[in-house]
């Protein structure tokens, strides 16, 4: 059924000089922090005996007092039947990233979209466009929120599960990432950091505050951040076009100088109250709010033929806000087990506005005008039964259900006119999701422990993209067995064998099923575009895609908090969805307009090795400096059926990713330093038969100094993109023109990066 792994061989392009430079550079200079005060976990409780009256003898007994702390990261991992990754506080703080996307790019597996050094959406095993699942306190992040938008301040911890489970959901075929946000501490805390960072001459300064506190029964905590700042997004491309029946050439440069201003404010809580019983409950606010805006200009010269407009000029603005409320009620069970009843609201907003002008000898379009504003509220409820039955079984049942409703108003204007007229107006779509499922966790002997679970999940969306057009409907539910198991060579030994054959999904969104069309910003007047760029819209025919999986790993957990894991994974994916261009008659143009639309068009293949080891080199050989190790290599490869070969992978799947990281703590001073390399090399996708993408390789040098001023202030100095490098894609298309002519067309895409420096004081008050 899941055939042979074959991945495919990479070749590194990196001077085998560079990596030995920065070997180097991690046996001589990698660290720890020194003299900070950890942070209480979560589970951490004191156990105090009664006190009796004192004893004169000599066999006095002396009060004593027991401290139960809860397991490390690692540990956790061990103990876990189905496999999972766990990044505690002191690595989200190590390198004082500015936002969470820039901390998960050093995670095993994961590789970020667009240029070197910025954050965005993550991908896992290299799969984007919803293949990995982000869930913020075990709930899915509201639609189109951004994880940038989240301070990593405000984190307690981020889990990364390569295989589904039915408890966290299905919709996985790449992997899930677990945001838990902080609180629960039985300690009290009051933290305060406040930095400022220089990219490319911008600044960037930030502040956040943390606060925890017991109050009788109730323990709150309280995490605030706010930040702004602006950055360069400037670019150049450089488009041909090749008539190879005539032999005409065209050319085109174009240069974009383009910043953009943002300002973002995030603030979370967790009020936490526990009854003598044993029963608690928790609520969790969360507030998200951002501003930002934009300005570009560029210019256009062609050679050959006739430019579509010499120079354009945009602005922006956006605002975006988010408002959540969860509940949480647990309730224990006199004969072993609790309920678990969990309620979440959400009400989230967008207000865009972007405006283009474009001049030239016959620009098509003099300006463009495009406003939207959208309202999403949400609601969620789940409730999960947790009982201990014999022979050391763990049943874990559940119910889950979410709706969400959606309203747009939305407009586009080209020099005073709507060329969208039959889509301008309001757009109501709403969203109905159901789930039950059942996982029985059996630890069959001291060596063995298996977890199998079944889920079933359906979801139906309607609505419609504007007023007095049709409504659209899609319907659609999945089954999803799910079978994990872990078998340790010997009980008492710290080797292991991890297997889970599961069933996931990835289910279009409602974007891909009922959305506006999308003009192109180089083609946007009633006339013909070009193939190369296309207008987009929605499908509402599209079915999920549905993903049989294997996943195998070794591990061994070496003394202390050190571990080596090797991963072998498969997936067979069908129905796969991938964008499609087509030339259609459309409503907004008085010629045919080519239009990209998400289609499904077959079948995948994707496999890999996944190799992980973290370390101390003390603890492996004597005579070492005490660094600390991380660093893990990913491979990929994928197959899409019905493209022909070669590199008809999955889009935006490199063949690999690679991190190397070490830090050092000084004996003698406060201090502490250490780096991180991560790279992914460059890939081609071919994505049909005439059409290809070429990605360029990407290398991120991170570094930081932390020196402990005091035991209750420290300042951290960060070091980011230190290998500055520019980011090249390459997108090449055959087509024919209008007189039946063959074309070829390849545009050259360049995005520089800056390095970055951020200085930032923290503080215990």
């Amino acid at each position: 059924m899941f055939g042979k792994l074959r991945p495919q061989s990479i070749t590194f392009r990196t001077r085998p000089g560079v990596l030995l430079g920065l070997l180097l550079f991690a046996a001589q200079s990698s660290a720890q922090s020194q003299n900070k005060t950890p942070e209480p976990a979560a589970e951490t409780e004191q156990i105090t005996p009664a006190r009796t009256a004192p004893r004169r003898d000599a066999g006095e007994l002396k009060p004593v007092t027991i401290t139960g702390a809860a397991l490390d990261e690692t540990e956790t991992r061990r103990q876990s039947t189905a496999s999972k990754i766990i990044i505690g506080r002191d690595e989200i703080e190590r390198f004082g990233d500015g936002t969470v996307g820039e901390l998960l790019k050093r995670l095993p597996g994961v590789t970020m979209p667009g240029r070197p050094g910025r954050g965005g959406a993550p991908r896992m095993r290299g799969l984007g466009g919803g293949y990995t699942q982000i869930l913020i306190d075990g709930e899915p992040a509201p639609r189109g929120f951004s994880l940038d938008e989240l301070s990593p301040e405000q984190i307690e911890r981020i889990e990364i599960l390569r295989a589904p489970t039915a408890e966290t959901g299905a919709r996985a075929i790449g992997g899930t990432i677990h945001i838990v946000t902080r609180g629960g501490y039985s300690k009290k805390l009051n933290d305060l950091k406040a930095g400022v960072a220089v990219e490319n001459g911008h600044t960037q300064p930030g502040v956040s505050w943390t606060r925890n506190e017991a109050l009788g029964d109730w323990i709150y905590n309280l995490s605030l951040s706010g930040q702004r700042g602006e950055r360069s997004n400037d670019s150049s491309s450089r488009t041909t076009i090749e008539n190879l029946v005539t032999g005409d050439l065209v050319e085109q440069f174009e240069r974009t100088l383009s910043s953009g201003r943002r300002e973002g404010m995030q603030a979370n809580a967790r009020l936490q109250w526990r009854s003598e019983q044993g029963d608690t409950l928790v609520l969790n606010p969360m507030l998200v709010f951002s501003q930002s805006s934009s300005s570009s200009s560029g210019s256009l010269e062609q050679i050959g033929g006739s430019a579509p407009y010499d120079s354009r000029t945009s602005s922006g603005d956006n605002r975006f806000g988010s408002l959540r409320l969860g509940a949480q009620w647990t309730h224990r069970l006199p004969e072993g087990g609790n309920w678990l009843l969990r309620a979440n609201l959400g009400q989230s907003d967008w207000n865009n506005f972007l405006q283009r002008q474009y001049a030239g000898s016959s620009p098509l379009v003099g300006q463009s005008d495009n406003r939207s504003e959208q309202h999403d509220q949400s609601f969620s409820g789940s409730a999960k039964l947790t009982t201990t039955l014999a022979s050391d079984h763990s049943l874990v049942s559940g119910a889950e259900l979410q709706a969400n409703r959606r309203r747009e108003i939305a407009s586009t204007l080209q020099d005073g006119e709507s060329p969208l007229t039959d889509f301008d107006g309001n757009l109501t779509a709403s969203s109905l999701r159901a789930a039950i499922y059942a996982q029985d966790e059996w630890a069959i002997s001291p060596q063995l422990a298996a977890h199998a679970g079944l889920r079933w999940e359906g979801i139906n969306t309607q609505g419609n993209a504007s007023a007095g057009t049709p409504e659209i409907s899609n319907r659609s539910s999945v089954w999803t067995p799910l079978l994990h198991a872990v078998w340790k060579f010997d009980a008492q030994g710290r080797d292991q064998l991890r297997a889970s054959l599961t069933r996931s999904y990835r289910s279009p969104n409602l974007q891909d099923l009922i959305a506006r069309p999308t003009l192109s910003g180089m083609f946007p007047g009633r006339g013909a575009n070009e193939e190369l760029h296309p207008d987009r819209a929605g499908n509402p025919a599209l079915k999920p895609e549905l993903a049989s999986g294997l996943d195998l790993a070794l591990e061994r957990y070496l003394p202390g908090s050190g571990m080596l894991s090797a991963n072998l994974f498969y997936r067979r994916i069908n129905n796969l969805m991938r964008s499609q261009t087509t030339l259609e008659a459309v409503s907004w143009a008085d010629q045919p307009r080519w239009v990209a639309r998400l289609q499904n068009i077959g079948d995948a293949i994707t496999q890999g090795l996944e190799l992980e080891a973290k370390f101390r080199a003390s603890e492996l050989w004597p005579q070492a400096p005490r660094i600390d190790v991380r660093s893990n290599l990913s491979l990929f490869t994928s197959r899409v059926q019905g493209v022909p070969p070669p590199d008809n992978r999955l889009s935006q799947q490199p063949d690999g990713t690679a991190n190397l990281g070490a830090d050092y703590r000084l004996r003698d001073l406060p201090l502490s330093f250490g780096g991180n390399l991560n790279w992914t090399p460059g890939y081609t996708t071919r994505l049909s038969d005439d059409q290809r993408i070429v990605q360029g390789a990407k290398l991120v040098l991170d570094a930081y100094l932390l020196w402990a001023l005091n035991p209750a202030s420290q300042l951290r100095v960060s070091l980011g993109n230190l290998a500055a490098r520019d980011y090249v894609t390459i997108n090449t298309l055959e087509s024919v023109n209008a007189a039946a002519q063959a074309l070829r067309e390849s545009a050259t895409s360049t995005s520089p990066s800056w390095r970055s420096l951020q200085l930032r004081l923290e503080l215990k008050l």
